[in-house]
Formats: C-alpha cells, sequence, structure tokens
C-alpha cells in the first residue's frame, strides 16, 4: 500500500466513492457504499451534477459535486474547456479531502472520476479504481498506473497491461440487493406461462422497440399464447410497440421506465438487452438467460466484450446490431421457449458467471488499502 504522505493515516476517515455521468458508474458505487456502511465506515460521494438525477442511489450519504468533463464527441476543440473543468474539480476535491482525511479514495470510472482521482494521487491518499467493462476505460488506462489497487469485473480485460498484475484484484461488478435475492428464486424453464423481459436501459433502444415485437409476431401461435412481454422503451414508440404485440395476441405490458426492474429480471425466463455493464452483471447474478445486442457506437466496442463474458459461459446469445433482424430473434427465442432443458442450461451458465458477493469482495480490497500501515 503506498502510505498517506499527506497526513497521518486515520481509520475514522470516511471511504470517497467517485462515481458519476451513467447508471453503470454510480449503481455498482452505491452498492459499495452500502456494503461499508453496514461494516461500520463513514463514506461520502464525489459526483458530478448527472450523478444527482439517479432516484433513491446514495440516500443518506454526504455528497460533494466537482467540476469535471469530457472530450465527447466534440474532440480535440473540447480540451481547453475540458481542462479547466478537470483543474477546478481537482482543486475542490484537494480542499475536500484536506478537510475529510480519507481513509481511501475509490474511482467507478469516466471522466467524472479523474478530477477526484487526480486529486487523490497528488495527496499520496490511498487510491483504487474499479472497472466495471471487460474492456479498460480510457480513464481508468490513464490512472492505472498510478493507483494502489484495480478491482475488475472479468477475469479478461482488454486493454490491461500485464505490469498492473500485481495489484489488480478480480472482485465482479456490485449488483443490488434484490437481484441478488432473484439469485436465490427458482428458475421453471417448464412453467406454462413464459415471461420475455426487453430492455434497453433508461433512455429505451429504438433498434429493440422495432425489431423484438416484430420478432415476437412471428412465433408460432402456440408459443405466443404462452407468452407475456414485458418491454422497456422510449415514449414515442409505446403506442407502435404496444399494438404489434396486441395484434400479434400477446399480453404486453410496455413503458418508458420500470421502477422494479430488479423484480421484472427476477420472474423474467429470456431478456432481451443491450450489454451494459450493470444488465450483464445482474442478468449474470440472478441467472437469465439472455439475446444482447451490444451498442455499436460504445467507447472500444466494450459491450461486446461483455456480451462475449456470458455467451462464453452459455448463457447468452450475441446478436450485432447489424445482424439483428426479427427473423433471427424468433428463431433464437423459438429455440430456448420451446426446449426447457435448454432454457435450464442456459440459465444456469448465466448464473455461473455472476459474481453475488461482488460488493463484499470490493470492500474487503477498499479496507486492505484504507487501513493504516
Amino acid at each position: 500500500m503506498t502510505g498517506n504522505l499527506q497526513f497521518d493515516a486515520d481509520a475514522s476517515g470516511p471511504f470517497i466513492l467517485v462515481a458519476g455521468g451513467t447508471g453503470g458508474h454510480m449503481v455498482p458505487a452505491h452498492v459499495l457504499a452500502l456494503e461499508l456502511k453496514s461494516r461500520g465506515h463513514a463514506v461520502h460521494l464525489v459526483t458530478d451534477s448527472r450523478g444527482l438525477r439517479f432516484p433513491g442511489l446514495f440516500d443518506g450519504v454526504p455528497r460533494t459535486v466537482v467540476d469535471s468533463g469530457s472530450p465527447g464527441r466534440s474532440g480535440w476543440r473540447s480540451l481547453p474547456v475540458v481542462g479547466l473543468s478537470i483543474w477546478r474539480g481537482r482543486r475542490a476535491a484537494r480542499a475536500l479531502f484536506r478537510e475529510l482525511k480519507p481513509a481511501a479514495v475509490i474511482g467507478f470510472g469516466g471522466y467524472p472520476a479523474l478530477p477526484a482521482l487526480l486529486a487523490a494521487l497528488s495527496l499520496k491518499l490511498p487510491s483504487l479504481i474499479h472497472e466495471q467493462n471487460a474492456v479498460l476505460g480510457r480513464v481508468n488506462r490513464f490512472l492505472s498506473p498510478r493507483v494502489d489497487a484495480i478491482a475488475t469485473s472479468y477475469k479478461q480485460v482488454r486493454r490491461m497491461q500485464p505490469e498492473w498484475a500485481a495489484k489488480t484484484t478480480l472482485t465482479g461488478n456490485p449488483v443490488r440487493a434484490e437481484i441478488i435475492a432473484a439469485r436465490a428464486l427458482p428458475f421453471d424453464s417448464e412453467a406454462p406461462q413464459l415471461r420475455l423481459l426487453v430492455t434497453g436501459g433508461s433512455q429505451g433502444a429504438a433498434i429493440l422497440n422495432t425489431i423484438v415485437p416484430a420478432a415476437v409476431a412471428l412465433l408460432p401461435e402456440g408459443l405466443r399464447a404462452r407468452l407475456s412481454v414485458v418491454h422497456q422503451g422510449r415514449d414515442e414508440d409505446a403506442a407502435m410497440v404496444a399494438e404489434t404485440y396486441r395484434a400479434a395476441g400477446v399480453a404486453a405490458e410496455v413503458r418508458a421506465y420500470f421502477a422494479d426492474l430488479p423484480a421484472q429480471i427476477a420472474v423474467a425466463h429470456v431478456v432481451i438487452a443491450r450489454a451494459g455493464a450493470s444488465t450483464v452483471a445482474e442478468l449474470a447474478v440472478a441467472g437469465r438467460p439472455a439475446i444482447l445486442v451490444p451498442l455499436p457506437i460504445a467507447t472500444d466496442d466494450h459491450q461486446t466484450d461483455n456480451a462475449q463474458g456470458l455467451a462464453a459461459a452459455g448463457g447468452a446469445i450475441v446478436v450485432p446490431q447489424p445482424r439483428f433482424t426479427a427473423e433471427q430473434v424468433a428463431v433464437a427465442l423459438t429455440g430456448w421457449l420451446t426446449d426447457p432443458k435448454a432454457l435450464a442450461t442456459a440459465a444456469a451458465g448465466a448464473r455461473s458467471a455472476g459474481y453475488p458477493d461482488a460488493a463484499a469482495r470490493l470492500a474487503d480490497l477498499a479496507v486492505s488499502i484504507g487501513s493504516p500501515s
């Protein structure tokens, strides 16, 4: 462990969790906060303005918003503004850390984490980064040579360097308690009523809204009679999606947002989704077979790597978006939903790839680097 050269080590100082931007960063940070608090540790969230938009996360946890920036699609033209935002965020984080004297600073990747991690490194604070995806993100690649420890969610992580292996620990990606509870539920592949969950994330996915209802309409009539669908999609597509299911004679609930999505995963027989890190982790822990359509514009094509991890365990069928057609989806659904043995095998494969104890593993690592030397 790199010792705290700026302060005397203080085990009573809070663990600083640094996350922002998207739910893929915020949810695992939230789950880690709950685990650390359950062990009696204080926690403080450092985030960006977007990190405050997620309801139900970090309730009762003190939080500080600091400036951050990302080049995004503007590229080099935005660098002066981005650089100034990162500098301001680093300065604010340094002042905060001098006041709080953290036990350790844990970052969850993405540009919102960069200013606070730079501040932690400048103060020689114990530091840890967690990578949710099967490809090491750009910010985490920059920070990896500098931090004390790296936590990963996959056994194989693309863009990891061999020289970082000694400080790398496989923890898995922390998921919500409701998903862990779903793991304990029996998976009935022979149920008379089969449930399909379609989710494109909080913003929906237009291609899922178009292709999946059309694929369901192609299923054999007897299978359609046994099927019910929960479909999360954009409001502007809702009427079209609902009408396609209705015309196919399939009971469907179509909404832009489901607050109880973990509960929907728990009762699903098959899930059709993108392959974001949190989605894949939740499917694995719950043990639910999936047809995954990686987002083709994801940075470094990391969703394809995420999806392939679940597919290698036998828990998913991966369909690249250019080949995602109603006919192909109908064939995949028919193969699983008409063969209880194949469906049960896929569920077991997904389950084998899950890390239900990821939060505990990550908390163990955080405490180990945050303990006084």
